[in-house]
């Protein structure tokens, strides 16, 4: 069987969101996200995402609040955010990262609150 949904994105050519991050592949069940150089800021409004989210830090620090913890995130960590778990993120140093939602965060241009 031949599958022709396979897809080659880049993330030279990938739309930007508001908030950052380059959309990278999305199929029906995931989809990736980079953020790229994100600067150092204050902590983010806590929310609760109707998706799961794991993701992986390429370079910088940040702070992970979830569920009255906190975890502190370098290059070669990685984390997940379960669904419906209350979070937020403070940058410390210049974040670099990949995270992968499932279901996909951003689908057919609609961003996932």
């Amino acid at each position: 069987m031949n599958d022709t949904t396979v897809t080659k994105v880049s993330s030279r050519h990938s739309p930007k969101s508001g908030d950052g991050e380059k959309y990278l592949a999305s199929g029906k069940s995931v989809s990736m996200r980079l953020w790229e150089n994100e600067p150092p800021s204050a902590s983010k409004p806590a929310s609760r995402r109707d998706y799961e989210t794991v993701g992986y830090v390429i370079g910088g620090v940040a702070e992970l609040h979830i569920e009255g913890q906190m975890v502190r995130l370098e290059a070669g960590d990685s984390w997940i955010v379960p669904k419906g778990a209350e979070h937020s993120y403070r940058i410390l140093e210049p974040f670099t990262a990949v995270e992968a939602t499932t279901p996909p965060y951003q689908v057919h241009g609609r961003e996932g609150h």
